[in-house]
């Protein structure tokens, strides 16, 4: 068997037809299997078992009663009885074009990749199938969140909230995944340093039916991404918890001893500014700094952008005061709160990213026993 297809669905029996279809016509002189692993309440079993009898290619149906694990755990259910080690993840509603399977089969056959991502967002791939603008807003912040919470696993990945891959069975601890929600990709590449290459493609509208999409499967996400990245986050969060306590004493002594409150702010934040970088230097990213280039070209930047956020946010506390009348003190912790995400997802992206090598890879070690994810 050349690739076992996993298809999870819910309620998608429209699509069924039309996926193997053209997963048949695109893998022709392909040994291909089709999986769904289905934990839908409607007809879809029976038609799936209906396309079954006359499909080409092998079609296999799981029928779960009870779905643990959501679309993940779908997923890894679907990995567990595939035929072939190379096993492509997509979903049933024809957003992932079963065209694109052959050009990750293909890849993944090169031999130096233990995923081949279907990415949205490198050259040639595009997400003009998200419904609507405040969807792919969504889509690519969350892409940047969760690639500062694993800057170095996911530093080669740039689209790990797909769920279109190819992953080599072989490659994967399957029983160490604790799926929570539908972002399986994000959950092998968080729990081992793997190889990853990249194939682009057209993210494209639904054939069929309706999103999936939810505030609740939003909620799942961020549960899902917090517990895989409870470490560095937490890390930083105290660290920058503990800078805004220290920015706020500050600015409350000077102003005991007649400073002015923006110019105690100001002189608050250049103090902590160089405490907080000193904090993250030696605690929460001293894994990363050997791959990262030279201490003071990260002071450079971490100081240059802390300094900007401050300019920017010094004026907002004065609007907070004199416009809405907050006391001083509080309107500072308030931007100190909105700044904290932005300032993580700059230090992990961008001050300590890793550096390329002169011949244009990018240099990585595993990471340390500390910064694996937590169960």
């Amino acid at each position: 068997m050349d690739i076992s297809v996993i298809v999870p669905t819910f309620n998608e029996g429209p699509n069924v037809a039309e996926l193997v279809r053209r997963t048949t016509d695109a893998l022709l002189g392909r040994d291909v299997e089709i999986i769904f692993v289905d934990d839908s309440r409607d007809d879809t079993p029976d038609i799936i078992r209906a396309v079954a009898a006359t499909s080409a290619v092998p079609v296999r149906l799981i029928h779960r009663d009870e779905p643990v694990g959501g679309l993940g755990g779908a997923v890894v259910e679907g990995i567990k009885a595939a035929v072939s080690d190379y096993c492509v993840v997509m979903d049933g509603d024809l957003q992932h074009p079963p065209e694109v399977i052959a050009e990750l089969l293909a890849r993944a056959e090169v031999g130096d990749a233990d995923v081949v991502v279907a990415s949205r967002y490198i050259a040639g791939g595009t997400s003009d199938g998200l419904a609507n603008a405040v969807r792919t807003t969504v889509s690519r912040a969350s892409t940047l969140l969760t690639k500062a919470m694993f800057p170095k696993k996911l530093h080669n990945c740039s689209d790990p909230m797909t769920g279109f891959f190819l992953v080599d069975r072989r490659s994967l601890e399957v029983e160490t995944l604790q799926p929570r929600g539908f972002k399986i990709l994000l959950e092998i590449l968080a729990r081992k340093q793997m190889r990853v290459a990249e194939v682009p493609f057209s993210f494209a509208p639904r054939f069929a039916g309706e999103s999936k999409a939810s505030f609740s499967q939003g909620m799942r996400f961020l549960t899902q991404l917090t517990m895989l990245r409870f470490g560095r986050m937490s890390a930083f969060a105290l660290v920058g918890g503990l800078g805004a306590v220290a920015n706020l004493v500050i600015m409350w002594a000077l102003q005991a001893v007649g400073v002015q409150y923006l110019i105690a702010a100001v002189i608050a934040s250049v103090v902590t500014i160089v405490a907080n970088f000193l904090a993250l230097e030696y605690l929460v990213f001293a894994d990363m700094r050997a791959e990262s280039g030279l201490m003071r070209h990260r002071f450079i930047k971490s100081f240059t952008f802390n300094g900007v956020e401050a300019i920017v946010r010094i004026p907002v506390i004065w609007v907070l005061v004199s416009q809405a009348h907050i006391q001083s003190v509080v309107a500072a912790a308030l931007t100190l709160i909105a700044a904290f995400i932005v300032r993580f997802v700059f230090h992990a992206l961008v001050v300590y990213a890793p550096k390329k090598s002169r011949v244009g890879k990018v240099v990585h070690a595993i990471e340390p026993l500390e910064d694996e994810v937590t169960a």
